[in-house]
């Protein structure tokens, strides 16, 4: 799943997971949906940006981590949010990716938590 409020991220992501072979169930612009969608389609793995409207990203992976402590989320921040990043591990999240995205570590990162795509 892919969360991002920002509509050409989630595209360039759904584009890059699709072509290393994994399948995107969902996608959310904001933490609400994310949690909402996490509930309905219990992906696989979840990238989440950080700053986003109604529930941050950090609020969201809180949220999706207490309906499934097993939930594998990987946060997506811009540079300079390394504490927002260190905050998010700290509520549960598996690893992070930086923006702009490098698609080889897109993969690289998701394959830590997914090894065989679909």
């Amino acid at each position: 799943m892919v969360v991002d409020d920002a509509a050409f991220m989630r595209m360039m992501l759904k584009n890059v997971l699709i072509d290393g072979g994994h399948e995107v169930v969902a996608e959310a612009a904001n933490g609400m949906e994310a949690v909402q969608q996490y509930e309905a389609h219990r992906p696989d793995v979840v990238t989440m940006d950080i700053t986003m409207p109604e529930m941050d990203g950090i609020q969201a992976v809180r949220a999706i981590v207490s309906i499934d402590a097993g939930a594998k989320v990987i946060m997506c921040s811009a540079m300079g949010q390394q504490q927002m990043v260190i905050e998010a591990i700290q509520a549960g999240a598996k690893g992070f990716i930086v923006k702009p995205f490098d698609k080889d570590k897109v993969l690289a990162e998701v394959g830590k938590l997914v090894p065989n795509p679909v």
